[in-house]
């Protein structure tokens, strides 16, 4: 269906699935094995889906809507704006997701009684305007731009929890062992969240160097040369491994878990092991959409691993 590659639904349920099971079983079990009582309901939780999901849909409509012209080069059997839907409805579309998204987010800001968040749900779509227009035209930017709001995307779940704990329990309950627990394990699953988006998006630039090229971009495989940015994302993808395995030896609980041992090296290091070889064997666009997929598959066993991380509260 055209309007879901318009706001790439796929990319929005995985969204939607990482903060679920962060919620439900990540930081709902961490406040349940310390003896305390979720504050945020769930119908507060719906609305951060609510404003999270809306904001990653206008920023997804408002990048197809700049992007007409590279995709009619990289992509032409894809291309929805100006043959499937109009740029004035795609335009249309991406103001009424922006203002379902801001609202939301400042009802949530104003339940919890924290301005920084009314700030940032209103700061996070000229952020995205700007990666379409600018940002996603020079050299890394745009991409650490994507990764780093994909971080913010675990961050929510977590902060809002605990800001409305605050208000209930006293300021107290942020010092806690439970708060404490809670921010180390979400900031390991933002970490891996950041660093595959950035990796992934790189792989994207190469995919899409013709059409970026010709648009006046100014990426990291168009200034620096294919094999240059290969490297760079291979450096990404060993660093990765690499920092798994010490958190695996750090943590005693993950070290002392057969299952985490085995779900890192057969889900994670060993498709990062297939995702390495298939891109330093890449030439065409095709390949390097083939590694691209296999990135976001990975991403996807990360976020799976909550099942796993659950089983230690």
């Amino acid at each position: 269906m055209a309007f879901l590659r318009l706001i790439r639904a796929k990319n929005l349920l995985i969204i939607a699935l990482l903060q679920c099971l962060l919620r439900y079983l990540l930081v709902l079990p961490i406040l349940d094995f310390y003896g305390l009582e979720p504050v945020m309901s769930n119908a507060r939780f719906i609305l951060l889906l609510v404003a999270t999901l809306s904001l990653a849909a206008s920023g997804y409509v408002i990048n197809n809507y700049f992007d007409v012209k590279t995709d009619i080069i990289n992509r032409p059997g894809k291309v929805v704006v100006g043959k499937v839907f109009s740029r004035r409805v795609v335009l249309l579309w991406h103001v009424v997701f922006t203002i379902l998204g801001m609202f939301s987010g400042l009802l949530l800001a104003y339940f919890t009684r924290k301005e920084n968040y009314a700030l940032m749900f209103i700061l996070i779509p000229g952020l995205l305007w700007y990666y379409s227009t600018t940002f996603k035209k020079q050299i890394l930017i745009g991409n650490l731009v994507i990764a780093f709001l994909t971080a913010l995307v675990p961050y929510f779940v977590v902060s809002l929890e605990f800001a409305s704990m605050a208000r209930v329990y006293g300021a107290e309950v942020l010092s806690s062992e439970a708060c404490s627990a809670a921010w180390s394990w979400v900031s390991g699953f933002a970490f891996f969240a950041f660093v595959t988006t950035l990796g992934r998006e790189i792989i994207k630039d190469i995919e899409d160097v013709k059409g970026d090229r010709e648009a006046g971009c100014k990426t990291l495989p168009i200034e620096m040369g294919e094999s240059y940015t290969k490297t760079v994302v291979l450096a990404i993808n060993i660093t990765t491994v690499v920092a798994l395995g010490v958190v695996w030896f750090v943590v005693p609980e993950l070290r002392n878990s057969t299952l985490t041992l085995g779900y890192f090296v057969v889900l994670l290091a060993i498709p990062y092991a297939i995702l390495s070889y298939t891109l330093l064997k890449a030439s065409k666009p095709k390949d390097y959409h083939r590694a691209s997929q296999i990135s976001k598959l990975i991403m996807l066993a990360g976020i799976l691993y909550v099942f796993v991380a659950q089983t230690f509260f």
